[in-house]
């Protein structure tokens, strides 16, 4: 069959989704995408917008183990772990535990930055080629010190990733800090600005992907809960929904948190927990950063966009609860107060919760599964799904179209140990 007649059916929205339907419609194939409630509304829609190379480290590095203990009995940590009796998370958990070790979290980190650089250079080439609206801007990041142990601490940090993979950050005292961002307070030990990040309005970028996607062909199904393939002789024929089912030659699993559900249709399991992320965004105070920053004491995340202002972060694996908790709000306020000359505004625009989809070595799963000759995952993108988007679409069409891979797609097989 030519490639032009070949059907491919995408289950999932998201940004990996999107930028997947992305690349296949560039191969010719009609692409379907099968999304259980709005197109770009779940995590790709309420993240600060990072599209950083910078996050080469994984959150499974060493230290974080005792960061942990002390999230189960803190709620002002942005760290939170809710104990719970469930056997599949404790295991997560034991083996996000052994990764916790300079040797996996380099290897974690080379199979992050070769999706991180991917995606970067992709993301200047599509929002150019696309004319994409997004309030793209290429300012950089700074991670930003209140006390001087931090700031120094996080030297050796950035001789590691300077070493291993040429990401640099340029250090800022105290003074030149406040000279470069007035928004912050002063005192401030400093920052390590990376210039090499960007960051957008993710909101705008799903609803212009969405733009792009229709304009070329692409169906987006809405409101349509797949619950599994139809299949015959090894090969998945269709996926069955809450409606009618859905045909296709080829299929892509980018369903993220929720892809576990599907676990035993798939047969094999992805691993894959709900890290429960927050942001509140608002109007932009009238002293507001120029800058996106991270405030890494508390790790609360600043955005600001041309026409708002986000303030964002935490991580609390509390299973798939959906409770909008204020105390996690409110730590995020508080957070920002820390630093900020203006931390919030009003009017608050939106008060949101999402799962992040993430693994205990920090890498994705991009993988065709072994029960079917055609189906494929691409889930498991941690806090990075926004950063590493195009690199992964374009990643998939090349699995799916049997082409030479531009990365190296062994790090992200499934059933990896």
């Amino acid at each position: 069959m030519a490639q032009s007649q070949r059907r491919t059916v995408i289950i999932g929205g998201g940004v990996i989704g999107g930028f997947a339907a992305y690349h296949l419609r560039q191969t010719g194939r009609e692409v379907t995408i099968v999304e259980k409630g709005k197109f770009g509304a779940g995590c790709s829609h309420g993240n600060c917008g990072y599209v950083s190379p910078s996050h080469v480290l994984p959150l499974c590095r060493p230290g974080q183990i005792m960061n942990g203990v002390k999230g189960m009995f803190s709620s002002q940590r942005a760290l939170r772990i809710h104990p719970r009796l469930s056997l599949s998370f404790w295991s997560w958990m034991m083996k996000f535990a052994l990764k916790c070790n300079d040797y996996d979290a380099l290897l974690s980190g080379k199979a992050r930055h070769a999706l991180l650089q991917s995606s970067a250079a992709l993301y200047r080439e599509i929002i150019q080629k696309e004319n994409l609206q997004v309030e793209w801007k290429t300012d950089g990041l700074l991670f930003v010190f209140q006390e001087q142990q931090g700031f120094d601490h996080y030297r050796g940090t950035d001789k590691w990733l300077r070493d291993n993979f040429g990401v640099a950050a340029e250090p800022l005292d105290g003074d030149a800090l406040v000279r470069l961002e007035p928004s912050l307070k002063p005192g401030m030990a400093g920052a390590w600005f990376y210039r090499i990040d960007s960051h957008l309005r993710p909101s705008r970028l799903m609803s212009e992907l969405r733009r792009v996607l229709i304009e070329q062909g692409v169906k987006i199904v809405e409101d349509c809960e797949v619950r599994g393939f139809a299949a015959s002789d090894g090969r998945a024929t269709a996926v069955r929904t809450s409606g009618q089912d859905i045909a296709g030659d080829e299929f892509v699993v980018c369903t993220g948190s929720w892809t576990p559900f599907l676990n035993s249709e798939l047969g094999c399991q992805i691993p894959i927990q709900p890290g429960k992320g927050y942001s509140i965004t608002m109007a932009r105070p009238k002293l507001c950063p120029k800058y996106p920053m991270i405030l890494e004491e508390c790790h609360v995340a600043i955005t600001p966009f041309e026409q708002g202002y986000r303030v964002g972060s935490t991580m609390e694996f509390a299973g798939y609860d959906t409770t909008l908790n204020r105390t996690r709000l409110n730590y995020l306020r508080s957070g920002a107060a820390r630093y900020l000359h203006e931390p919030t505004a009003e009017p608050v625009e939106e008060e949101w919760y999402g799962w992040r989809p993430m693994t205990w070595d920090g890498k994705p799963y991009i993988d065709r599964t072994p029960r079917f000759g055609n189906v494929w995952v691409a889930a498991g993108h941690n806090m990075l799904g926004i950063s590493m988007g195009t690199g992964t679409g374009k990643l998939v069409a090349e699995l799916v179209d049997g082409r030479i891979p531009h990365i190296d797609p062994v790090p992200y097989r499934i059933g990896r140990s």
